[in-house]
């Protein structure tokens, strides 16, 4: 078997999410379905860094498929001479590019350095969510990535916010629980910007996330934002570890996966193998 690195976006607008699931449109459903077509594979299966909630978008989302070793000369065709492998995958690419459609993209692939797992060996992720509070309404050509927020937000407070959210901590107050999983996350990085279009841009760092919270997390910072609530009310609310009715999350549609990071080769497979651990706080 070789393992595949796959660097891929995607317009989340027309999908379900990420996840296959029976009867609906998804991103794995879409990308397997043409990934089995190409290399006459059956029931092919993606590993994804992280995976996006219906309306989410991607540009540098990274997945990986194990195939076996004969399954790229598939993509030889009628050539007299076996292509390598480097030719081979830029020819997966090319191949991929006409039988999806245009709102997902493979970027790249790649053979994957051993030890790689795209879920578990990742150092971090790299969020954005994008608000415009114009008194008019938002770019409508942006309507699809950009959040319109009917109340003018003040990038101080946003940021003063925010600041009481970084570092380890138990998240369930801004995470939907899931039996078994831990909601204890290292918030690396998490600021307000404005572009030079006056869209407001959070950029939201972690080792991980767990289900909703980085739109939770931006729910909370507007309600600070346009004043509806003090900025130490996220703050609060983390600190009191359960989900407040008062945190409203925000709509999926301004919301995009930006960056995977990943250690060097040779750190690859110690990181997965500490990310399976479940985590606990240190008190």
């Amino acid at each position: 078997m070789v393992r595949l690195r796959l660097d891929l976006g995607y317009d989340g607008s027309g999908f379900s999410g990420w996840a296959r699931q029976p009867a609906l449109r998804t991103v794995q459903g879409e990308i397997e379905l043409a990934l089995g077509r190409i290399l006459r594979l059956e029931d092919p299966a993606l590993t994804v860094a992280g995976r996006t909630d219906a309306g989410v978008h991607a540009r540098g989302q990274v997945a990986h498929l194990d195939v076996p070793d004969d399954a790229l000369a598939q993509l030889d065709g009628n050539r007299p001479e076996a292509l390598g492998t480097d030719e081979r995958l830029a020819a997966l690419v090319r191949r991929l590019g006409g039988v999806l459609s245009p709102d997902v993209r493979v970027f790249r692939v790649s053979v994957a350095p051993e030890g790689f797992d795209a879920r578990f060996s990742a150092l971090s992720r790299r969020y954005a969510y994008r608000v415009s509070d114009a008194p008019g309404g938002g770019d409508p050509l942006r309507r699809h990535e950009v959040l319109w927020h009917n109340r003018p937000l003040d990038l101080d407070a946003l940021n003063t916010a925010a600041s009481r959210l970084l570092g380890e901590h138990d998240f369930a107050a801004f995470c939907k629980k899931r039996e078994g999983a831990t909601t204890i996350r290292e918030l690396q990085r998490l600021d307000w910007a404005r572009d030079r279009d006056g869209v407001l841009v959070a950029t939201v760092v972690a080792d991980a996330f767990c289900h909703s919270m980085v739109r939770a997390l931006v729910g909370s910072l507007l309600a600070a934002g346009d004043g509806r609530r003090p900025v130490e009310w996220p703050g609060q609310v983390l600190a009191a570890g359960v989900r407040d009715t008062g945190v409203h999350v925000a709509p999926a549609h301004g919301l995009c996966l930006e960056e995977v990071r990943y250690p060097p080769d040779e750190e690859l497979a110690a990181r997965a193998t500490t990310t399976r651990r479940v985590r606990t706080l240190t008190l």
